[in-house]
């Protein structure tokens, strides 16, 4: 997993995000279209931005229970996560970006493979309600996961990456 908390694209342990009061987490598989946004926009992040220091930015691919599992076992909780992935909603446009709220994730979204082997939303909704951890949700509208190996993201998804890493910083930025 690439982490850093300048954008400088150095390889960290990953203990050192616990105690960061902000961790933006990108998942997706990269293998499987435009499921690969979470980790395109953490790359485009590290790569073009720097980052506040008390700020970490993880590719997490599909990893995420598990990392969600430590931080509620860990004494010190971040004060934000925010959670970058795609989604398939019918009344969205591929590319549209927007964020959503725990409960309303995607049921279908809640068993698959991506946001990522979901009971992750339980380990969601338990870091915001009883640790009080701000969980923020950004997506894409996905144009296209595939059901077999197909890497590379549709142009639409490809085109809101930075899009999608202005808000980031925006929101870190609010924060601050």
């Amino acid at each position: 997993m690439k982490e850093c908390g300048w954008g400088m694209g150095a390889e960290v342990g990953i203990g050192q995000m616990y105690g960061k009061p902000v961790l933006v987490f990108g998942c997706g598989n990269t293998l499987f279209g435009d499921d690969g946004f979470g980790p395109a926009v953490i790359e485009h992040l590290l790569e073009h931005y720097r980052l506040p220091k008390d700020v970490v930015a993880m590719d997490v691919g599909t990893g995420i229970r598990n990392i969600l599992f430590d931080l509620l076992l860990f004494p010190s909780k971040p004060v934000c996560i925010f959670v970058v992935d795609a989604v398939c909603l019918p009344s969205r446009t591929a590319g549209e970006i927007f964020e959503l709220e725990i409960d309303q994730i995607p049921a279908l979204k809640v068993h698959d493979f991506s946001l990522h082997q979901f009971p992750s939303v339980n380990l969601l909704r338990e870091l915001q309600e009883s640790a009080g951890v701000k969980v923020r949700i950004l997506a894409v509208q996905a144009g296209s996961i595939p059901e077999e190996v197909g890497p590379g993201m549709s142009s639409e998804v490809t085109a809101a990456v930075p899009t999608a890493c202005t808000w980031l910083l925006e929101q870190i930025g609010g924060m601050q």
